[in-house]
């Protein structure tokens, strides 16, 4: 009878050991739509699994939904484990309070023992100057600053799937009003607040990556050939995303998986 033993992912793990530069993963959670107690966060998530998670992301704003004790009990438990927390899409809401709000809010950040802020620009839609004063601003509070941007891009320019017969007419997928992202524009973007001092540099692959098999798996390796996989996330949406991105760029991409 053949001996059977349990695969251990350290046996042939490609990463190394925390804190990582390399194959970062941040998972998301807890948020304002799942039951996220201490108890769960605590044995099912950071005594399992800690060892292969990077940082922990509040989502969409679940923080302020919180008590402040639960918040510091989270990031205490998570820092326990050598895992570094997030905030989620949550600064645009409180720079719409004006800039004294947002200095007050990277205050409590640090208090209730947050490491990382995220900035959504393409809900916040300040100019570039601005951007990169709150990004300073979070970095003068002794605070990482991880911005967040997105590729838009128009169905039409997706090619069709459906099976058709040889020189058939396709009749043409109508153009929608989804604005047409300049990657480009984007990228020099970013990297203006990579020289601002931002740490990470956080793309929201739903977009990108619905296609990524097709069209858009060139925008990927464009913008992680100009700002470098060290300091690139991407935003996968399901398995089936983290998994293409592993399969093209290997254990040292830097993924925020949905859990």
């Amino acid at each position: 009878m053949a001996f059977y033993r349990w695969k251990s992912f350290v046996d042939d793990e490609d990463r190394p050991e925390k804190p990582r530069k390399f194959g970062v993963t941040e998972i998301r959670g807890p948020n304002h739509t799942s039951l996220f107690s201490q108890n769960l966060l605590q044995q099912d998530m950071l005594e399992c699994m800690g060892q292969f998670v990077d940082g922990l992301k509040f989502t969409g704003g679940s923080e302020s939904l919180m008590p402040k004790s639960f918040i510091k009990e989270a990031t205490r438990l998570a820092h326990e484990h050598d895992i570094y927390v997030s905030t989620g899409d949550w600064a645009e809401y409180l720079l719409q309070k004006g800039s004294s709000s947002f200095k007050e809010y990277i205050q409590e950040c640090k208090q209730l023992g947050f490491d990382t802020v995220e900035l959504n620009t393409g809900s916040l839609e300040l100019p570039e100057e601005t951007l990169l004063r709150y990004i300073r601003l979070i970095k003068s509070h002794g605070l990482k600053a991880k911005p967040q941007f997105a590729v838009k891009f128009n169905k039409a320019d997706i090619p069709p799937t459906h099976a058709r017969a040889y020189g058939a007419y396709v009749v043409p997928t109508p153009r929608t009003s989804e604005r047409v992202e300049d990657v480009d524009f984007l990228i020099r973007k970013a990297e203006r607040c990579l020289e601002a001092g931002a740490d990470m540099i956080l793309i929201d692959a739903e977009d990108v990556c619905k296609y990524a098999d097709s069209v858009r798996a060139d925008i990927i390796a464009k913008v992680i050939g100009r700002l470098g996989i060290e300091k690139t996330m991407f935003e996968a949406s399901n398995a089936k995303t983290s998994e293409w991105f592993i399969k093209q760029y290997g254990p040292n991409v830097f993924l925020s998986p949905q859990l």
